[in-house]
């Protein structure tokens, strides 16, 4: 169980602290939804998230399978949806590093992007689209 603490800045700002660690994140609402803009909105750590943990899950499986994902970089794009106000989509494009992969480790880690928890947690109704650039 993650304890995290967060306390309300005003202006649409909010500070939260991840306590195990005393990493701090602060989330501003977006200029599109009354805010400055000055720091990731909420449904950006939502869509960042979403990235954030396929690439831990196949992290985890490269490690046990002796594979090397160093230097994967990740594009991820959010749109939003109204009535409700809402993530509508978030497309995610890995550049995966110039290495030899086998069609099967690419297959496999492909089909790791559908088992990450925050994919499995977030409605059906947010179109979640994953994109593997392979570069060789």
């Amino acid at each position: 169980m993650t304890m995290i603490k967060a306390k309300y800045l005003g202006n649409m700002r909010v500070e939260c602290v991840h306590q195990p660690s005393g990493a701090t994140i602060i989330t501003d609402a977006p200029v599109d939804n009354q805010g400055k803009g000055e720091a990731f909105s909420p449904t950006d750590l939502c869509a960042t998230s979403l990235a954030a943990c396929v690439m831990t899950i196949m992290g985890i499986y490269a490690r046990d399978h002796d594979l090397d994902l160093s230097g994967t970089e990740i594009e991820i794009t959010k749109r939003m949806a109204a009535s409700p106000r809402r993530i509508g989509e978030i497309d995610v494009i890995f550049h995966m590093p110039d290495r030899e992969f086998s069609d099967k480790e690419k297959a496999i880690l492909e089909r790791l992007a559908r088992t990450c928890p925050v994919h499995l947690t977030l409605s059906e109704e947010v179109k979640q689209h994953f994109t593997f650039l392979w570069s060789k």
